[in-house]
């Protein structure tokens, strides 16, 4: 009996090294394939249009022309406010790790007419978790109808200035730039973007991405 146990141990071993070496393999495959992590509501999560059309995937498919190893994961959420997206955010930055955060969120406290010192103080803890993570941020700036009230449409259009300045971080100024003002870019609701517009969403998030090109060319 006892010749039978030296092949039983030796295929245990050789199974435990090759257990080890796919585990050192996918583990290498993660640290060069960093990850940007995009917070958003339904201007980033294609409300209304075909699945793979928004700006989320034309950002994915840039990376892929340039052979940067960066790969896009895009949690965002059709409705989401900023509350919604901090109480998901720990969670997000400890599974996926992200070198690069996009916060794209806002315009839905604006839209049910929350305190803006609740939306500043939302957007400002997950700046701040970003950054203790030793992620890079890029904040998108909104806009609001005037509808809103002068006043209140005046402070949630700086509270993103404010925050970037404060917080150090790079600022998309306006997201819906070269949208925002034609009506033919709209979806039916003239809430949302149709297709013909992520392009010009695309455009507006991959220049204020300037500053951190260099880095996702990185390995």
């Amino acid at each position: 009996m006892k010749r039978f146990h030296k092949p039983c141990n030796a295929l245990r071993v050789s199974f435990l090294i090759g257990l080890f070496c796919l585990f050192i393999g996918f583990n290498s495959w993660a640290q060069t394939n960093p990850v940007i992590l995009i917070m958003g509501d339904s201007l980033s999560a294609e409300y209304g249009l075909p699945r793979g059309s928004g700006w989320a995937n034309l950002l994915q498919q840039q990376l892929i022309s340039e052979a940067s190893p960066w790969t896009v994961f895009n949690a965002s959420i059709s409705g989401e406010t900023t509350s919604g997206g901090r109480n998901r955010f720990s969670d997000l930055l400890a599974q996926k790790k992200p070198g690069l955060v996009l916060i794209e969120l806002g315009a839905n406290d604006a839209l049910r007419g929350l305190p803006i010192k609740e939306t500043e103080s939302n957007l400002r803890k997950m700046i701040q978790l970003s950054k203790k993570s030793g992620a890079k941020v890029l904040l998108f700036g909104m806009q609001i109808p005037p509808n809103y009230g002068q006043n209140y449409t005046k402070q949630f259009q700086t509270l993103f200035f404010t925050l970037a300045r404060e917080e150090d971080v790079a600022l998309l100024p306006f997201f819906l730039n070269g949208v925002a003002d034609k009506v033919e870019l709209f979806q039916a609701d003239r809430l949302h973007p149709n297709a013909e517009a992520q392009s010009i969403l695309f455009k507006n998030v991959w220049d204020s991405m300037a500053p951190y090109k260099k880095m996702l060319k990185n390995k």
